[in-house]
């Protein structure tokens, strides 16, 4: 048995030391050596051209068989989806589009796919049909591409808190807290379903539950992320959330994640700037590593475009926009200067918007935000101080009690990316301001003590990572931008 695991392991260590990366030979002019690729078949043209994909680039590398001497059984092989190993030549490519290519020595076919069967053909597919598949929509373009902003879009974000000082905590995905104080969650539970425990008013036992008390996944770990802040300084979390709210939209997910960074010593000048620093460095970031992709999905979305009217095409491509948030300093303005401007707007007099704005007070919707960054500003947003009322308990009432230091960042064609507050430190108000809201004081007694012992002021946000994928990579629904989507009456996979 030991034999046989060290022969297969040399097996192993001497198929990764021969497999070069599509990625690297694309980037070559090593012409003549020897090199071995290994992937899946995209395409087989003329009984001799094979474009072969690895995942390591967007773009593919294509081998030339002598089908002339090739066994035609192993050539009826190379269909689509079919994963082999190529050994052969790199030569430099007689056609055009591509700048090398390897010219076939050995040929192995590593799993079949059977071409009938394989859903994905060389042809377009619907974004629709392809979340219906969503374990293979992987191996398209457009995914490999959306999954690579991804991850890096993840990367920088760390890198980014790190290169800062911050500390990347971990909170708890089951909580027995609501953060947004909204009660859209999933319940936790291992009681029997059919026969649960009750009590002698006839309600659910929950103190026979596993941790002896009703618990929910979490919306947010921002309150824990308070605590932690309020020693460390400054600290972020990076992890999934989940909403139980029955929304079935290109903008909603019912698991999601979320970048939540926590400041001691910081007001809401602190924060908006800390929020505008973070998104331009990631999108810098996505735009210098991820230039192939980008500029894909650039083209996939002008194409998309040519199909609607000209007034509903966006005004600026892809990297244009990418570029505009770059080269604009975030316009700042408070809610109340916004009421305003879109109360007088065009839109609103000739009642365009589906909500109009009538009065101070109203919580603004996606196209209220949106007119302000591309049709009246025509650069990102920060919107300060909204309404209390409108507003989660947490958040620091401003002097004029109406208004707390809340602040939301809009962007182009998505409305609200961040959302973020001066937390209220002042014990007295936020004990009143949760009477107010109904929120129990005593399930929160942790929270509270923050505030009771070394209170400071301290600010943070939320930014949906979700939100942030869907501006970078201009997809236009928010489950084409998470592996494995999770919405009302969708779980596969």
């Amino acid at each position: 048995m030991l034999h046989f695991l060290s022969n297969w392991e040399n097996k192993q260590n001497d198929l990764s030391m021969k497999r070069t990366k599509v990625k690297e030979l694309l980037n070559s002019t090593a012409y003549g050596n020897e090199v071995t690729v290994m992937g899946w078949v995209r395409t087989f043209r003329n009984n001799q051209f094979i474009a072969i994909n690895d995942g390591s680039t967007i773009n593919n590398i294509q081998a030339v068989v002598d089908f002339e001497n090739t066994d035609e059984t192993l050539l009826k092989r190379l269909t689509t989806g079919a994963a082999i190993s190529i050994t052969g030549e790199l030569i430099e490519s007689l056609g055009k589009g591509q700048k090398v290519e390897v010219k076939v020595k050995h040929l192995e076919i590593l799993g079949d796919s059977d071409a009938e069967k394989f859903p994905l053909q060389p042809k377009k597919h619907s974004l629709e049909f392809l979340r219906e598949i969503a374990h293979l929509r992987f191996r398209t373009n457009t995914f490999n591409a959306v999954f690579k902003v991804r991850h890096t879009l993840a990367f920088a974000i760390h890198q980014f808190f790190n290169d800062r000082g911050f500390v990347y905590l971990h909170t708890p995905i089951i909580t027995a807290s609501d953060a947004e104080g909204a009660g859209e969650m999933f319940r936790v539970t291992n009681l029997d379903f059919d026969n649960p425990p009750r009590s002698e008013d006839g309600k659910v036992d929950f103190k026979q539950d596993f941790f002896g008390r009703s618990t929910n996944l979490t919306v947010s770990g921002q309150l824990e992320g308070e605590l932690a802040a309020m020693a460390l300084g400054e600290i972020y979390t990076f992890g999934p959330t989940f909403r139980a709210e029955n929304s079935n939209t290109t903008r909603h997910l019912a698991e999601f994640w979320m970048i939540e960074p926590e400041v001691a010593f910081a007001d809401l000048q602190d924060n908006m700037q800390l929020a505008e620093d973070l998104l331009k460095y990631v999108i810098k970031y996505a735009i210098e590593h991820c230039a192939d992709e980008l500029e894909f999905l650039k083209n996939r979305l002008l194409e998309e475009e040519k199909s609607k009217p000209q007034d509903e095409r966006s005004e600026l491509d892809l990297l244009a926009k990418l570029n505009f948030c770059l080269s604009n300093d975030f316009e700042r303005l408070t809610y109340t200067e916004a009421i305003d401007i879109l109360k007088n707007s065009t839109p609103n007099k000739k009642k365009k918007f589906k909500y109009l704005i009538e009065n101070w007070g109203a919580d603004l919707q996606s196209e209220h935000e949106r007119f302000l960054v591309e049709k009246h500003f025509k650069k990102p947003v920060i919107l300060t101080d909204y309404p209390k009322d409108i507003k989660s308990f947490y958040m620091r009432q401003n002097e004029d009690g109406k208004t707390v230091a809340a602040m939301d960042i809009l962007f182009p064609g998505i409305g609200e990316i961040i959302g973020g507050s001066q937390r209220e430190e002042r014990m007295s108000l936020l004990e009143k301001r949760m009477d107010e809201m109904h929120i129990p004081k005593d399930e929160l007694y942790w929270y509270l003590d923050t505030r009771k012992f070394g209170t400071a002021p301290h600010a943070g946000f939320g930014l949906g990572f979700e939100r942030l994928v869907l501006f970078v990579t201009g997809m236009t629904n928010i489950r084409d931008v998470i592996p494995f989507p999770r919405a009302p009456k969708t779980a596969e996979f």
